[in-house]
């Protein structure tokens, strides 16, 4: 019996890894032709899994074989083919007065489907375009309504730290963020400070939240009253890392380190 290699493929730049099993031996970055639930897609092997860490190999779908020149070919066509697509669509979009804007299409490598992705504040009814959209491609049309973050995902740009932003960076999931991660972090619950291009929380919220809610563990509150070596006082800043926080104490400004404060929280 052959063995199964396990390799994470992905279909863009930067897009989502997907693992697929196969029965030959392909080098990082070489470009395949997998088999997939919409049909068959041009990727490229982006990293090779160790078997041990995938559980159920046998449910993984297959890559085919290692992707020839005709095949590059034919993935430039069906670039070519979508980009006048989403034209096209953007058009019929227009002339049926929608609310929707349109982002990106993509071919299936077998053309079997075209994807259309696109952004809408409500749910829209484009029963009508897919109709329009079908009629033209003859295949199968699907239109998927996308969030904020894949827009910022599609498009790029430079973060407020200067260098290219996560998700169109590095980022191949992008994990649920909430405010709460911004507050046990300390930051403020400015807009234009914690949130990304997107409009949406900073990916990189996540990225320490869980160091900072063990630092953050049993430090008082700012207004919190607390007992000191010099008497009680308020607490008016917290400095999560160095587990410390400054305690005004009559007047005094005093710097306690957590564990130091040879007195109890009230």
């Amino acid at each position: 019996m052959n063995k199964n290699f396990i390799y994470g493929v992905n279909f863009k730049d930067n897009g989502k890894i997907y693992n697929f099993k196969s029965k030959i031996y392909c080098p990082i970055n070489v470009t395949v032709i997998t088999e997939t639930e919409k049909g068959l897609q041009f990727g490229k092997v982006v990293t090779q899994i160790n078997n041990n860490a995938i559980k159920n190999i046998d449910e993984l779908k297959n890559i085919i074989r290692i992707a020839t020149k005709k095949d590059y070919e034919e993935h430039l066509k069906n670039l070519k083919d979508a980009n006048k697509a989403l034209k096209q669509c953007r058009e019929i979009v227009k002339e049926l007065n929608l609310e929707m804007k349109m982002i990106n299409a993509n071919f299936t490598f077998d053309r079997k489907q075209l994807i259309f992705n696109f952004l809408a504040d409500e749910r829209i009814d484009f029963r009508e375009l897919a109709k329009r959209l079908a009629s033209i491609h003859r295949t199968r049309i699907e239109l998927r309504q996308i969030g904020a973050r894949d827009k910022a995902r599609e498009i790029g740009g430079v973060g407020t730290c200067g260098r290219k932003i996560c998700c169109a960076n590095f980022l191949n999931h992008i994990d649920s963020i909430s405010m709460n991660m911004a507050k046990n972090q300390g930051l403020a619950l400015n807009p234009n400070k914690i949130n990304g291009l997107c409009g949406r929380l900073l990916c990189c919220l996540t990225y320490e939240d869980e160091e900072y809610l063990k630092c953050n563990k049993d430090l008082p509150t700012i207004g919190q009253t607390i007992t000191t070596k010099i008497g009680e006082g308020q607490v008016v800043n917290v400095n999560i890392l160095t587990r410390s926080y400054k305690v005004l104490v009559d007047s005094e400004l005093i710097e306690v380190k957590l564990g130091e404060e040879n007195g109890s929280f009230e």
